[in-house]
């Protein structure tokens, strides 16, 4: 019988949701891998393989909940797709606030924000605790945007508790050179930073600019507008918890033009949240250009697409990937599955290359 993937989670929201949704929509024998995923098995690992052993939150209705129940805990408004999910044994603990919430949230309606519990807040040393009693192997970070202080009390304790480390939120961690050396010498993998969706925003902008590169078009000037009415896009109201997100999805579309855009010609970032739009994300994409000629053209594309499931098979892939780089005992920043899986690793690659990276990766861990 395949041994598990033990994780834990930071933040059970819509992302972990759709995460844990899909750990038991993709059960063996299901004939649904094929649908979905990009490595239906990976070094023997399928989706079903990872089990969630220890999970961390602040919002009053999911701490002391079962993991089963509390994603599906307001204000959680992700799709559910997978309704059976059988009591996990394992409740969600109170984690360390910090710069976690911002204070706007405060303003909207409890439905839509967080409910902050008035439990006692844990520590270091006893998060530590939990994630060693609990025999995790890998902690992901699901921390709303601009968690900062939150995020690197998160990593701090991933290292204590000899865990590796997957950043799928855009605090830079594996792409800071300190922090990457951290986990080198622990002799611990991470991968991050900023998760990207399966088929979304970045990934899709990012496509169409190569395309531009390739076919000898000149891209002048470009911009991606994103709305949503999650959690996160409410939690980016606050402008000023913004610039790493903005700087990591900027980043990602810049690294693959030929020729970088001058600020005033590039705009990539959430524009506005909707409450109605719950976890449907809308993304504008325009790039304006010249042809043969230097006859002007433009392109327009309009995505909509529930942004939470968008992510979750990524990251099963990048837990996976942690999971191999344990096994062989390989240690830092997985270079291949950072760069394809993340918006902001420590170096980008053009998607083709990132992708062979990766698959070099994984079939390295198969020992041939």
């Amino acid at each position: 019988m395949m041994e598990k993937i033990r994780i834990a989670i930071i933040g059970v929201g819509n992302c972990a949701s759709s995460l844990i949704q899909g750990i038991y929509y993709y059960s063996q024998g299901s004939g649904r891998e094929v649908i979905g995923l990009m490595h239906p098995v990976m070094g023997d690992f399928r989706a079903c393989d990872i089990e969630v052993v220890a999970a961390f939150d602040v919002d009053d209705r999911k701490i002391g909940k079962d993991v089963s129940q509390a994603i599906f805990a307001p204000p959680n408004c992700t799709a559910v797709f997978c309704k059976d999910i059988p009591w996990m044994k394992v409740p969600v603990r109170m984690g360390k606030i910090l710069d976690g919430v911002s204070e706007h949230m405060k303003d909207y309606s409890v439905d839509r924000s967080f409910v902050v519990s008035a439990a006692k807040q844990s520590c270091q040393e006893e998060v530590v605790q939990i994630l060693k009693s609990s025999r995790a192997e890998i902690l992901l970070n699901y921390l709303p945007v601009g968690s900062e202080q939150a995020t690197r009390f998160y990593a701090t304790c991933a290292l204590e508790a000899n865990v590796g480390f997957i950043n799928n939120m855009p605090v830079f961690i594996a792409s800071s050179p300190e922090w990457a050396m951290k986990f080198k010498e622990r002799g611990l993998p991470i991968v991050g930073d900023d998760i990207k969706a399966q088929c979304g925003a970045t990934i899709t902008h990012r496509t169409l600019v190569n395309l531009f590169q390739k076919r000898g078009v000149k891209l002048d000037r470009t911009y991606q507008l994103n709305t949503g009415g999650n959690t996160d896009f409410l939690n980016m109201l606050n402008r000023a918890r913004l610039s790493s997100k903005k700087k990591s999805k900027t980043e990602a579309v810049q690294s693959i033009a030929v020729e970088r855009l001058v600020d005033e010609n590039i705009h990539v970032g959430p524009s506005d949240y909707v409450p109605w739009q719950n976890d449907n994300k809308i993304a504008f994409i325009r790039m304006e250009g010249r042809l043969f000629g230097d006859v002007p053209m433009n392109l327009e594309l309009r995505l909509s697409v529930e942004d939470s499931p968008n992510s979750a098979g990524v990251v099963i892939d990048a837990i996976r990937c942690c999971k191999l780089a344990l096994m062989r005992g390989e240690a830092g920043v997985l270079e291949g599955p950072s760069a394809y899986f993340m918006k902001h690793p420590p170096r980008q690659f053009p998607d083709d290359i990132a992708y062979q990276m990766t698959e070099d990766f994984i079939f390295k861990t198969k020992g041939c």
